[in-house]
């Protein structure tokens, strides 16, 4: 397997002023090789970037740099490049903690870059001063003896537009689409399934951090809300999530599944229908317990002993293995049943063909029916192939964040598509143990408590407010995604608590979101995500930050740290009075934008399916809607997570391949 050990030229567009205070904020933020890794990220910010939103960020690095704009925003008065370390920090501080949005987002933009550029980047010469310190090692797995389970299309090197036909286009590979190709090419549908990421088989993919987000994760794992105050992780690969995710197999919890049915009208959800659905994803993905129970998972189970509350193993798609942690970038021994060897492997035998490294644009209509969909085969060396692929049956899976864009871009003006976007946003707190964590170690996500799973009241102690329900589970991140996460207070404190990393045991909330944001293209045709968190799942986050804390310390906790700009801090031999003040500070932690850090892997409901025409952007079969008078598009479905009527309370990807089996049905039905 190798290790991608890329060379950082500059990229073009960027001045060298500009890349040079990159790298003067990167050297101020982290260790490192700082002019490559400035390069790096500029090169990565390049591609993924809205250009309106990469001139702002560029902006900022001219202002930087100009000793007048540090002396009315830091007091300062020094170009950024010119000052000496303790001023760079007292610049960067006041910008973190500004009460200007707009500052704190650009500090978080640069920090976030540099702090997992610094710890991630294997360097130039394979290797990363930081990880010793840290005590990480690349785990270089065995690699699978086996075949690759599916075979992509080859690009034939013509220029003209490439023309393809099927019964059945399914857009997107992930937990949704890699579902629904396998049920109707199993039917006798002649399927094509179009993959805008890459297919990097088992024995190519590389134990590398760096590598991993680069290769696999959609727009190289920087995708962000608009205002960065929630950093989001998704699937960007054939497989989608299911080559990328931690594996935690959850199904809808009952009680939602009763809901989306009585109250959206997803009829048979909750009942034999959804029971045989449910019975035979169990079946095909192989439901295990973990083979082993890590510190960071102990630490749950163990605070949830002691405390009374709910709590049990996880169950997850992987056979019988948990020593190496790298699961979330890719699995090259083949354990893991991702959608390449499991879901697209059954499409592929019964026939159906695969094209990937082919973002679709748009899907074609002929008044308001589908009859193909049309987009751009990325080559190699930076050349684009022009492609259209007609069938009759279109069906949509390629995410939350994409599936309204193309549906977008086609010319579909429902008001639901975009909207409804629940994240499940993510606060973090971290406790320190007394014995070796290595949270990137072992199976990665082996206990859960779902023990706050429905909404309550207040704490009865006084503590903690109301909640609209969320799940405790940990974090199996490995140093990169780490140094992003965690706060940043100065460079000296940001090492030693990076250089401790390996006593960390981070336990995250899982939450149920009620508000919700929405997904909109710009003027430049690049989706965007507007994301504000309502005041009512504010206070859920609160009261997951209170109930970890107690969890954290029940389960032997000596520190603990709710990671914000600024953090909360309960240090080491603190009693129970600091504790409970400790508590009520988390109570009341400030999620405006960009001061409590929150995080998403989970993106929901931008194609959400429901009976209300006016409210729902697809019918409770997965048909895309026209318009809010029930019109439908003609031979278009929904099959992935954007059709959750609501959050779905539980890492969705059980939930996603459930509704794509009832699309599925419903395509084969309108054949």
């Amino acid at each position: 397997m190798p290790l991608v050990v890329r060379p950082a030229p500059p990229p073009p567009g960027w001045s060298a002023a500009e890349l040079a205070t990159l790298a003067a904020i990167f050297a101020t933020v982290a260790p490192g090789d700082a002019p490559r890794q400035a390069n790096l990220a500029a090169a990565v910010l390049s591609q993924v970037t809205d250009p309106a939103a990469l001139l702002q960020l560029r902006l900022t690095l001219r202002a930087l740099d100009r000793a007048v704009v540090n002396a009315l925003t830091a007091g300062v008065a020094r170009s950024f490049r010119s000052a000496d370390p303790t001023a760079r920090e007292a610049i960067l501080r006041r910008w973190a903690l500004s009460p200007i949005g707009l500052r704190r987002t650009a500090f978080q933009a640069f920090k976030r870059l540099g702090a997992f550029f610094a710890y991630a980047d294997a360097g130039a010469d394979g290797s990363n001063p930081t990880w010793p310190i840290v005590g990480y090692q690349l785990v270089r797995e065995p690699v699978t003896s086996d075949g690759p389970a599916v075979t992509p299309l080859a690009d034939d090197g013509g220029d003209e537009p490439l023309r393809l036909e099927a019964d059945v286009v399914v857009v997107g590979s992930g937990a949704g689409g890699g579902v629904a190709a396998a049920r109707l090419a199993e039917a006798g549908r002649a399927v094509l399934v179009i993959e805008a990421g890459s297919f990097v088989s088992e024995p190519d993919l590389s134990p590398n951090e760096l590598d991993g987000f680069d290769r696999l994760y959609l727009d190289h794992g920087l995708v962000a809300t608009t205002d960065l105050s929630i950093a989001i992780l998704a699937g960007g690969t054939l497989g989608g999530g299911t080559v990328v995710n931690w594996m935690t197999s959850i199904p809808l919890p009952d009680r939602l599944r009763h809901h989306w049915a009585v109250e959206f009208g997803l009829d048979g959800l909750d009942g034999a229908e959804g029971d045989a659905d449910l019975a035979r994803l169990r079946d095909e993905l192989g439901f295990v317990a973990p083979v082993n129970t890590p510190p960071k998972d102990q630490l749950i189970l163990d605070g949830a002993r002691a405390l009374g509350w709910e709590a049990a193993t996880t169950e997850r798609d992987a056979w019988a293995c948990g020593d190496c942690g790298a699961c979330g970038f890719g699995c090259p021994r083949a354990a893991k049943r991702s959608g390449p060897r499991l879901h697209l492997a059954a499409a592929a035998a019964a026939g159906a063909r695969i094209l990937v490294d082919a973002p679709v644009e748009r899907v074609l209509l002929e008044g308001t029916t589908a009859v193909g969909v049309g987009g751009h085969i990325r080559r190699p060396d930076g050349t684009q192939r022009p492609f259209t692929a007609r069938a009759p049956q279109v069906v949509v899976a390629a995410g939350a964040l994409r599936t309204p864009a193309i549906l977008a871009r086609s010319g579909l003006a429902h008001p639901a598509i975009g909207d409804y976007l629940r994240l499940h946003p993510v606060p973090v707190l971290s406790a320190r143990l007394t014995e070796p964590v290595l949270m990137w170690r072992g199976v990665l996500q082996a206990a859960r408590s779902m023990e706050f799973g429905e909404p309550g009241p207040a704490s009865a102690d006084g503590v903690g407010p109301a909640h609209g329900g969320f799940l405790i589970e940990s974090a199996p991140a490995h140093p990169g995604l780490i140094a992003l996460a965690y706060p940043w207070e100065g460079r000296a404190a940001s090492d030693a608590l990076l250089a401790d990393i390996g006593h960390q045991a981070p336990l995250i909330g899982i939450t149920a979101d009620r508000g919700h944001g929405r997904v909109r293209l710009s003027r430049r045709g690049v989706p965007l995500i507007d994301y504000r968190l309502a005041a009512q799942d504010a206070m859920t986050c609160r009261r997951a930050l209170v109930e970890m804390a107690r969890l954290a310390r029940a389960g032997g906790g000596t520190e603990l740290l709710a990671v914000g700009t600024p953090p909360a801090w309960l240090r080491d031999g603190a009693d129970e009075r600091a504790f409970r003040a400790f508590l009520e500070r988390l109570a009341v932690f400030d999620f405006r934008p960009n001061r409590g850090s929150l995080f998403s892997a989970h993106q929901m409901g931008t194609a959400r399916a429901g009976r209300d025409p006016r409210t729902t952007a697809s019918d409770p079969r997965g048909r895309v809607r026209a318009d809010t008078a029930g019109g439908l598009v003609g031979g278009c479905y929904v099959a992935d997570t954007s059709l959750f009527p609501t959050a779905s309370s539980v890492n969705p990807m059980v939930s996603a391949m459930q509704l794509a089996a009832r699309t599925a049905r419903t395509v084969l039905a309108e054949a």
